[in-house]
């Protein structure tokens, strides 16, 4: 009986310490992400950022893309593809006032989107 007990409870605290380091993991990749985003944002706004700018964006994103797939669903990676790709066409054909929008969503995303991996009383029920 005490053992049966320590292993629910071993195997709860292994549970909780996997899910306190997944929300802390995802956190600190998107806040990283967050300040290229936001600094290729200012660069867009100022009408300095080129379409290079933008790609080695998406390329610091693609090596942290390839380490979140293990812990977010594919659909939220796919949303940032998506936004960051079409900021990059669009700074590549001059609309830089549409690739602020996109890449204001995709900053956005880094904001919103850690705080659904967190632990948190919501998250769990």
């Amino acid at each position: 009986m005490v053992k049966s007990l320590l292993s629910i409870l071993l195997a709860g605290l292994l549970l909780l310490g996997a899910a306190v380091f997944e929300g802390v993991y995802v956190k600190q990749q998107f806040e990283g992400f967050g300040e290229e985003v936001s600094a290729l944002l200012e660069k867009t706004e100022e009408g300095t950022a080129s379409e290079a700018d933008a790609e080695a964006v998406y390329t610091a994103w693609e090596e942290r893309r390839d380490k979140l797939h293990i812990w977010i669903p594919h659909n939220d990676i796919s949303r940032i593809d998506d936004y960051l790709s079409e900021s990059i066409r669009c700074l590549r054909e001059g609309e830089s006032k549409l690739a602020m929008a996109k890449l204001e969503i995709v900053l956005r995303l880094t904001e919103t989107l850690p705080s659904t991996y967190l632990v948190s009383l919501p998250n769990l029920f």
